[in-house]
């Protein structure tokens, strides 16, 4: 077992990570902390289809969102020395749970391992499958309905420590996504078949089996946002376009103009489940649960009826639960827009189950209940709930409809599909949403 050489990193910037020097605000930081404030929230992460909640609850490190705040101490980490091994046996050696380190196996007889060392600057956030103590956020497959495995699911694409996001501990909290999480040894290991490559600096970075893929929407998210362009980013943050398959061997190319810091509404993929990231600005922009619930109140107060058995119609509050349709719950005809209430007739059997006709204006399509739209950080902007997602459903203001229906997300090894953010229903349909028509009371 022979070092061959060592070579210190100099500036750690170079891999992805910033080193920054901020004596004063650390201690007006500390001062801050001894008075009992509030920690500095960095931000937080919304796994998209739950609407709100997982299905059975959300639970420790098991939940649908995850704000991510200043540690009492920072955990965060930075390059240090590169090792060039003519054994990967080393490897154990280095390796141990006080020292993070990166390995590349090369071949057989050499390997490349980045040490890593303390960062007082920076603290980090593992996300992955696995239920091992190092991971802050545990993430499953998600199904369309909102649907996640329950416990390591043996098919899952999702990596076990699948990415990390370092958050800068002080002003502006700059958040940067790097692919790869550290295991129970402290170690990334890419093994032989892993894409890996020595930059043009003579280091070394990779890219993950299945990738960590991150699109930023153009013009912020807000009521003027559009989608971006989905890249992957490596183990060292750097950024790239899209490999042929979701885990070829041939990375794609370095996309110099563009960095791995996230903004608010950064989608972040990790083959098998969406994140969006919000910052707290963006946050203060959304609506909040209680407005949420006004504009349900004033949907109701409305009166609409069902323009064929004149019911009143109401939507249900959320915390009755969302799997059976209230006998008041208002359905809607997907392709045209008309409410009604629940009805039998107008089935087209030859078409499927669900295809029903439409009794004011003959379209023939899906007929679901309308489901509110719960997790608020997922609306562009708060707006009433005057727009569908078809075919399931789910209701939000327009411009928060018409982004997401213009989004495509990730979906298997090379295919993007849009789909409702708060179930993860694919979208179908010219626009892949509709415009709801209420009928008021006739008194």
């Amino acid at each position: 077992m022979v070092l061959e050489g060592s070579t210190d990193v100099g500036t750690p910037g170079s891999l992805g990570l910033r080193q920054t020097s901020t004596k004063t605000p650390r201690i007006l930081s500390s001062f801050s902390l001894l008075l009992g404030k509030e920690p500095v929230k960095y931000g937080e992460l919304i796994v998209l289809g739950y609407n709100g909640s997982l299905a059975s609850g959300d639970k420790g490190r098991r939940r649908s969102r995850l704000a991510l705040s200043r540690r009492p101490q920072a955990n965060g980490v930075k390059p240090d020395v590169v090792h060039h091994i003519s054994t990967p046996l080393v490897s154990k050696a280095l390796s141990n749970r006080g020292q993070h380190s990166i390995s590349y196996t090369l071949s057989r007889s050499h390997s490349v391992i980045v040490e890593y060392t303390h960062d007082n600057d920076t603290d980090m956030f593992q996300i992955g499958r696995s239920t091992e103590n190092m991971i802050d956020f545990v993430v499953t497959d998600t199904a369309p309905g909102g649907v996640a495995g329950e416990g390591p699911a043996a098919q899952s694409t999702i990596s076990r420590y699948a990415c990390r996001v370092i958050c800068e501990r002080w002003p502006p909290y700059t958040a940067r996504i790097y692919a790869a999480g550290f295991d129970a040894s402290s170690n990334i290991f890419l093994g032989e078949r892993a894409a890996k490559w020595r930059t043009p600096d003579g280091l070394m970075d990779g890219l993950t089996t299945n990738g960590v893929l991150v699109m930023h929407p153009a013009g912020g998210f807000s009521e003027g946002s559009l989608p971006g362009v989905w890249r992957e980013i490596s183990v060292c943050g750097n950024v790239y376009t899209l490999r042929d398959s979701r885990s070829a061997q041939q990375r794609g190319k370095l996309v110099e103009n563009e960095s791995n810091v996230l903004r608010d509404g950064s989608l972040i993929d990790l083959c098998g489940a969406t994140l969006l990231w919000r910052t707290p600005a963006g946050l203060l922009r959304a609506p909040t649960l209680k407005q949420l619930e006004a504009q349900r109140q004033e949907a109701n107060a409305a009166r609409p009826q069902c323009p064929v058995g004149l019911s009143t119609l109401a939507f249900p509050s959320p915390a009755r639960g969302r799997d059976v349709p209230d006998k008041q719950q208002p359905w809607v005809y997907v392709r045209c827009g008309h409410v009604h209430g629940y009805h039998s007739w107008g089935c087209r059997r030859e078409r499927g189950p669900q295809e029903r006709e439409c009794p004011l204006c003959r379209l023939v399509g899906p007929y679901v209940p309308l489901w509110l739209g719960q997790e608020a950080g997922l609306c562009l902007d708060p707006g009433p709930p005057s727009h569908a997602f078809a075919p399931c459903g789910h209701v939000c203001s327009e411009k928060t409809a018409r982004y997401w229906a213009q989004t495509p997300l990730p979906h298997g090894t090379h295919a993007f599909h849009a789909a409702c953010p708060f179930c993860g229903a694919w979208l179908t349909g010219e626009n892949g949403c509709v415009r709801l028509i209420f009928q008021g009371p006739l008194d």
